[in-house]
């Protein structure tokens, strides 16, 4: 059993280091700092906004290895 010596106060789930249970509070908040510069829609973190403004800008960064389509 791994140690997750970091616990979250808020629901008690378990982190094995102190920055990834700073990530997580996050969640627990509704402060959205990273908006949108097309839409206007607002996230908790970074890479949540980095996915979706892949809906703006069409760009599929992997690839099947199988069929070779991007998604």
């Amino acid at each position: 059993v791994q140690e997750k010596p970091y616990e979250c106060t808020k629901c008690g789930k378990g982190f094995k280091g102190n920055s990834r249970l700073m990530k997580h509070l996050q969640t627990h908040t509704k402060q959205k700092t990273f908006e949108c510069t097309d839409c206007g829609k607002s996230f908790s973190r970074k890479g949540n906004l980095v996915v979706h403004q892949r809906i703006h800008t069409g760009e599929r960064p992997y690839k099947c290895k199988e069929c070779g389509k991007t998604f």
